[in-house]
């Protein structure tokens, strides 16, 4: 074939130039960006039409072979001197140029070079060697129900323990493009220290320095001290009073106090007892009795029964009988039997059972989103706040009135004015408070717009259903049902399985 020449200008515009990736059996994605130098510029014996197609992060290179002249044939140092002349210089891809040789691959797109991938590194972390997770995971019995007792919020360790090691960056290799591009690999991360109470660390790896509970949570171990009762605590005890976690490893019975700062554990029941956490409460065979639980986090029992429950996180147990709970998340009763008999259930964002009601129609309140009360307080702080503002106008409009009479005004008058900033600053503090109040009240409100309530079995004749201020007594039995309020309307709707 005739050789043609081209300038260094010309060739330069040649191999910068980008167009669209041409269709074709074995091309490479459709649509992405594409480098193509068109047919042969290079002076080789390459038929007319050839051309190669580099993708644009020039990690491959694909040729399209445009048959020879006159029953000719292509050698593969051609096919290499092609590539090299338009920049491919590496990755080749041997045995695909080989084929294209032997088999005469014309006027399709071939594979004829791939670059090297970065292999990314790793980078460091901690090995635990104990479970981080907060709780085990509770055990479903074979009649469906869960077992509680399987669950704790405590590891314990001893002391001289080793509990962590830290694994440093493992760096990962470079790559390359099929025009000898080098592509580094990102450097990995390494990891501060742990921080924490009660471990030492010695090299690259952590040992506990005390008997205790240890936890592990944004990048700190802490060992924290536990007070442990052997069997009940009865009335002879009548008040366990801890800074750390307190498990008791029997009953407790009627009239006791426990007020821990952070977790209780009891591993058998617990009677008209006063339960105060600063974390959870997990009570394995469960509470009743007309005792309470305030948790600032959650509640797990396996039964609750006759109890009042105030929880800042999730209320869990198979099952809730004449209880009166209230928990900031969600309240789920768990198990085959998942029944909600009696009382008032409030989950903020949400109540999943069961069952709910019983065949004896027992009055049972499921609620979740905002309460009436609140809702009524909004109201009324709106009001005050109407009432505030038009009291601070009228004041502000008198003393401008005074002031602007000018000279002579008397000494009783002065003092009347000054009386009345000390009534408009007094006013004015208490219109800070209510809107402070009501703001507080308006994401409340906003926060609940997700508010359910999900009963994935029977839901019996005498069930109150509330989402935020939206309310339905059932007159009849139904089932599988989950309810949500939209717009002030109420809406229930069939679960779909």
């Amino acid at each position: 074939m005739g050789e043609i020449e081209f300038s260094r200008e010309q060739m330069n515009n040649l191999k910068n130039s980008r167009i669209g990736g041409d269709e074709g059996e074995n091309a490479g994605a459709a649509g992405k960006k594409t480098v193509d130098f068109g047919w042969d510029p290079c002076g080789t014996n390459l038929a007319r039409g050839t051309r190669l197609r580099v993708e644009k992060d020039g990690m491959t290179a694909w040729l399209y072979l445009a048959p020879p002249d006159n029953g000719q044939t292509y050698t593969k140092n051609e096919l290499i001197t092609y590539l090299e002349r338009n920049g491919v210089i590496t990755g080749y891809h041997s045995s695909n140029l080989s084929a294209m040789i032997k088999k005469k691959v014309y006027e399709r797109e071939i594979l004829v070079a791939k670059g090297k991938e970065v292999q990314k590194g790793k980078d460091g972390w901690f090995e635990y060697l104990f479970t981080p997770e907060e709780y085990g995971v509770p055990k479903i019995r074979e009649d469906g129900t869960v077992d509680y007792t399987s669950m704790s919020a405590l590891h314990n360790v001893h002391s001289g323990e080793k509990v962590a090691v830290y694994h440093h960056a493992e760096p990962g290799s470079d790559g390359y493009t099929v025009r000898g591009v080098e592509v580094k690999a990102k450097a990995p991360k390494e990891l501060l220290p742990l921080r924490g109470k009660g471990v030492e660390r010695v090299g690259d790896e952590y040992f506990a320095q005390t008997d205790g509970k240890i936890e592990a949570k944004n990048g700190k171990i802490d060992i924290q001290k536990v007070h442990e009762v052997a069997g009940d605590v009865t009335l002879i005890v009548g008040k366990v009073e801890f800074f750390g976690d307190v498990i008791i490893n029997g009953n407790v019975e009627n009239g006791v106090v426990i007020r821990s700062g952070r977790n209780i554990e009891i591993h058998g029941t617990a009677g008209s007892a006063t339960l105060i956490a600063g974390g959870d409460v997990i009570i394995s065979r469960g509470i009743q009795g007309g005792g309470s639980i305030s948790a600032k986090g959650n509640v797990f029992a396996d039964f609750i029964e006759n109890t009042t429950v105030v929880a800042g996180g999730s209320v869990q147990s198979n099952t809730i009988l004449n209880a009166n709970i209230s928990a900031e998340d969600k309240v789920i009763t768990t198990g085959k039997k998942g029944a909600v008999i009696g009382g008032y259930v409030h989950g903020f964002k949400g109540i999943e059972a069961m069952t709910a009601g019983s065949d004896a129609e027992v009055k049972t309140i499921l609620h979740s989103g905002y309460e009436q009360r609140s809702y009524e307080r909004y109201l009324e702080l709106r009001r005050k706040e109407s009432e505030l503002k038009d009291k601070l106008a009228d004041l502000s409009d008198g003393s401008r009135d005074k002031r602007m009479g000018g000279f002579g005004m008397s000494m009783a008058a002065e003092i009347r004015m000054v009386e009345q900033d000390k009534i408009k600053e007094s006013l004015a503090e208490e219109l800070g408070k209510i809107r402070d109040e009501k703001e507080m009240l308006e994401i409340l409100m906003e926060e609940s717009q997700g508010a359910y309530i999900k009963v994935d079995g029977n839901i019996y004749r005498n069930v109150v259903i509330g989402v935020n201020v939206e309310q339905l007594t059932l007159n009849r039995g139904t089932g599988f049902m989950i309810y949500t309020a939209d717009n002030g309307v109420l809406e229930g709707n069939v679960i779909v399985h």
